[in-house]
């Protein structure tokens, strides 16, 4: 499993780099939101790629069980059913916000391998993410592997998405990973434009050259491809893959039939989203005066029930 190993350290080093203070901050205010239920805290995204507070942060916040994260049952069945839960924190006072997302550390480890309907995990954390906070080395280590998973796992879905169909293929890592997103993204109902998933692909073009690279190799250790060197340079291929022409059909076949199941997934997640997204009328407030400029005033009481109070502002948006 040499090959393994070394994607591993990889992504070791990444999940371990530095973090923001406002990162720490905000992810510090979600972990006593739950209590000791949270063993672990990814930071990735948007803000990660820029390096900036500005915007609204993206967390996984890792559980140990969802019963133990929430005292209603309904919340905590709810995100057992069909997890994760996606909720919203802000501590307007230091002009920070942030999405998180909390699931179980059993299924985010089983949501990161090809196993899984759901592409949300594996489409993430093949990405650069860091972890904020991690209970023990034991959980730190659990999340290493789920990255190494989710490397693997877009890898393997990316020589299905690749053009052509003969065993051996020259391929450029970059229209690889692009070509990935642009899918995943469909797949996730996420309507973003082709040049803002370039762009994702763009940011780091070595590190993603890297890790496509460590992945293929580990998918070779596992006798599902062969790496047969570097391509034509003419062309711009950086790699030569052989993988066998009925494998590859299969892999078609297998994404043709699980891409309309992960988008059913993704809007029963956006239709669970309205019942565990606390605190979504001020988070469409600061994005309407963000893009607008439109100054909208909620009361504490408009905050806290906003099915209830809110009506006014809410027909005004």
């Amino acid at each position: 499993m040499a090959a393994r190993t070394a994607l591993e350290q990889i992504l070791r080093a990444e999940l371990g780099g530095a973090v923001l203070p406002g990162a720490q901050r905000l992810a510090a205010e979600l972990r006593a939101r739950h209590a000791d239920a949270v063993v672990a805290v990814l930071f990735y995204g948007s803000c990660l790629r820029r390096g900036s507070t500005e915007g609204v942060l993206d967390f996984y916040a890792i559980t140990s069980g969802y019963r133990a994260a929430y005292r209603s049952r309904l919340t905590a069945g709810l995100g057992a059913a069909l997890p994760p839960n996606v909720h919203y924190i802000e501590l307007p006072e230091e002009n920070l916000r942030a999405k998180y997302a909390l699931i179980s550390l059993a299924d985010f480890a089983h949501h990161a391998t090809p196993a899984s309907l759901d592409c949300r995990i594996w489409s993430r954390f093949c990405q650069p993410a860091r972890i904020v906070y991690a209970r023990d080395a034991a959980t730190r280590a659990a999340l290493v592997g789920a990255a190494a998973d989710a490397a693997t796992t877009m890898a393997a879905r990316m020589l299905a998405w690749a053009p052509g169909a003969a065993r051996v293929r020259e391929l450029e890592t970059h229209a690889l990973w692009a070509r990935a997103f642009g899918e995943t993204y469909r797949a996730e109902l996420r309507s973003e434009s082709p040049a803002t998933i370039e762009a994702i692909a763009a940011a780091e073009p070595a590190r993603y050259d890297a890790v496509a690279r460590a992945a293929f190799a580990v998918l070779a250790e596992r006798g599902e491809i062969e790496v047969l060197g570097a391509g034509s340079a003419s062309a711009g291929a950086a790699l030569r893959i052989a993988q066998e022409p009925a494998a590859l059909a299969r892999a078609r076949r297998a994404w043709r039939v699980r891409r309309p199941l992960a988008k059913a997934l993704a809007i029963a997640g956006l239709l669970k989203t309205a019942f565990t997204f606390q605190g979504w009328l001020p988070y469409v407030v600061w994005k309407l005066e963000r893009h607008s400029g439109a100054k909208i005033a909620l009361s504490e009481r408009q905050r806290r029930r906003p099915l209830l109070y809110a009506w006014p502002v809410i027909l005004r948006l």
